[in-house]
């Protein structure tokens, strides 16, 4: 059986389509019973970005209100997410969107310093916050939704980062658990399906080596800009504590809710494909030291307790941090599915290992590309970062199966983004229907091949402030006007999946 799986993942590294040899479908001929019974379809969004009222009803800061409000230069188009989708406000009219186009299920996250907003308990609970997401909770059920919760959506509370530096510190794994508690009590009655964290790769790679999302840490070397931190040292760090503080929370979960709840407690990991940028062997182990470095990193400890061997054997100087045998205990099985994020893949390709200036991101001796001798892996959306490659979203999946004992999975988040063009309101998105029958299909020939696939999250229900983008792109399936408070257009896309969602079995 071990001979079959890795012949899989040699054709999957080497790009092969043979096991795959179906006619392309159209997007017109996607169906939903394409899928397997009781498969579901939602989208999903973040609270920084489309909640708003981030100074209301007791919200204590959180590192992106410092990071967008007191450095706007950091922000693209200079604005933040103070005011977003208002959603907070507005969550019926999101949730009846949700509705009429007929998803199944919602994927949003829990803002901690609107829980706690000091970070911890210290501060007291804020009841406040606490009643907003129980309103949220029982409109969706209402509808007939279900709500898929992210605990941690990368909005550390600034009190905890002016306490201890956030998630430089070991104390945050504590102050996690105790929140994850204080979520599980009070919405864990209705909410079945937790994710801890949402991308704990993108925390680390943008927040703490290249400097350029909330908290902005990396080395001088990397970004000039960056006025603290470390991109050698803070990213393992910050990655260390991230994986003990998911693996606290589910502990948590199993040993005080999970008998009466019934609930399912999962990750949400972001991870591009990677193809060797040629056929030859040290590009080849260029591709797997890269997904060793990115989906990996933080997989792999779930599943055997251990870092990755690619990672200990490049992470010089004693770096990388190591687990007692305590925490491996606690992490390995702590979890029940596995949320994968997929927009884009690139090419790897062998390079010389940095013996100076070294980061998070040249440890894996291996240049990450989109571009292969001029030409791009695939069509590029609205940002530069995303080409489009269904492919990768099938052998991503595949990987996953075969290399980590068959998980459980959702796609909790694809999608594709388009420019926001100052005073139109564009709703005809064809290439965002292209972007998703495409990738669906990816996705439904890994089911066809036993990938355990359950579900599919739209990303984004909303456009929304995108970070250190701002509101310069927009990856939603519905068009907020941010020029008339808020209000919302069904784009062609949400129009697309409706159709996709309502067409029945014998059509």
């Amino acid at each position: 059986m071990r001979g079959k799986y890795m012949f899989l993942l040699v054709l999957i590294a080497l790009g092969s389509n043979e096991v795959f040899a179906k006619k392309k479908s159209s997007r017109s001929k996607l169906r939903r019973s394409d899928f397997p019974e009781g498969f579901i379809f939602g989208s999903a969004t973040s609270a920084y970005q489309v909640e708003g009222a981030a100074h209301e009803d007791g919200r204590g800061p959180s590192i992106w209100d410092t990071f967008s409000e007191k450095y706007p230069e950091k922000i693209q188009d200079g604005s933040n997410g103070s005011i977003a989708d208002d959603s907070y406000r507005l969550y019926k009219d999101d949730v009846a969107l949700l509705h009429q186009i007929g998803f199944s299920a919602y994927r949003f996250s829990i803002s901690w310093s609107r829980i706690l907003p000091s970070g911890n308990l210290k501060g007291g609970i804020n009841q406040a916050g606490i009643n907003y997401y129980n309103k949220l909770i029982n409109e969706l059920l209402s509808k007939g939704i279900k709500p898929f919760v992210t605990i941690f959506h990368w909005d550390t509370p600034q009190g905890l980062e002016d306490a201890y530096g956030g998630f430089r510190g070991a104390d945050i794994v504590n102050d996690f658990r105790d929140y994850a508690d204080i979520c599980f009590k009070n919405f864990g009655d209705r909410v079945k399906h937790w994710m801890t964290l949402n991308e704990p790769l993108t925390v680390v790679q943008q927040g703490y080596a290249l400097g350029i999302m909330a908290p902005g840490r990396c080395s001088k070397f990397t970004n000039p800009n960056c006025t603290a931190g470390d991109g050698a040292t803070e990213p393992y760090i910050v990655g260390h504590n991230l994986i003990l503080a998911h693996g606290a929370a589910v502990e948590v979960y199993r040993e005080k809710y999970k008998v009466s709840q019934k609930g399912q407690v999962g990750i949400a990991l972001n991870g591009g494909w990677n193809l060797p940028y040629t056929e030859s062997a040290v590009d080849k182990l260029a591709a797997a030291r890269a997904l060793a470095f990115t989906f990996d990193y933080f997989m792999e400890p779930l599943v055997t307790g251990k870092y990755p061997v690619d990672m200990v054997n490049n992470v010089k100087g004693g770096r990388l941090p190591t687990f007692t045998a305590k925490q491996s205990k606690m992490l390995k099985g702590s979890y029940d599915f596995i949320g994968i994020n997929y927009y884009s893949s690139s090419y790897a390709k062998n390079i010389p290992c940095s013996t100076e200036n070294v980061t998070l991101l040249s440890d894996p001796c291996a240049s990450v590309t989109g571009v292969r001798e001029g030409v791009p892996i695939g069509p590029k959306a609205a940002s530069d970062w995303l080409l489009i490659y269904p492919k990768g979203i099938r052998d991503l999946v595949l990987y996953a199966k075969y290399k980590f004992k068959d998980p459980v999975m959702y796609i909790t988040e694809n999608g594709r983004d388009e420019a926001s063009v100052t005073g139109k309101i564009l709703l005809k998105d064809s290439d965002r229907i292209d972007y998703y029958a495409r990738h669906l299909e990816m996705v439904r020939e890994a089911v066809s091949v036993g990938a355990n696939v359950k579900g599919f999250f739209a990303w984004s229900l909303l456009d929304n402030f995108e970070w250190s983008n701002g509101y310069t792109v927009r990856f939603g399936l519905v068009y907020v006007d941010y020029n008339d408070s808020g209000k919302r257009y069904l784009k062609k896309s949400a129009h697309w999946f409706r159709k996709f969602l309502h067409h029945k079995k014998n059509n």
